[in-house]
């Protein structure tokens, strides 16, 4: 059982996928801090200031809180709509970049299966049996 599995985890598909996970793991904490770093801080700037990492409704709970954090801290239940709007955000650019990554990958395959193929070798007897042949024609 040990060597099975051990084959099933070596082989080439299931390292491809282990280094995708770990890429796309890399990947999606960069777009996170593009989204929340870069994308919504002018946005906010240019709907009045509006922090969406802060956006949050209060659904219970007594008292004015700043932060997300100072609500949850209180024991308050938050709706926090600026988080989920961050995720939409960070969701929507992550697709559109797979998107491009495929597309290219299949604009490549596609001009690799347009390329025309070169005609295989014939096997070595039959060049030997043409050698001779020729041979025999001098």
């Amino acid at each position: 059982m040990l060597k099975e599995f051990k084959e099933f985890a070596m082989k080439g598909s299931m390292l491809d996928m282990a280094i995708g996970i770990v890429i796309g793991a890399a990947f999606g904490a960069i777009i996170g801090s593009l989204v929340d770093d870069v994308i919504m801080p002018p946005i906010g700037l240019l709907l009045g200031g509006v922090d969406f990492s802060q956006m949050f409704v209060l659904l219970k709970g007594e008292g004015d809180f700043a932060t997300i954090q100072q609500a949850q801290e209180a024991g308050a239940v938050t709706w926090n709509l600026g988080l989920f709007i961050n995720a939409i955000i960070k969701f929507l650019i992550i697709a559109l970049a797979i998107f491009m990554v495929v597309k290219g990958i299949n604009a490549m395959r596609k001009q690799e299966e347009e390329a025309p193929a070169e005609p295989a070798a014939p096997p070595e007897d039959v060049v030997l049996l043409t050698e001779i042949r020729d041979l025999l024609k001098k």
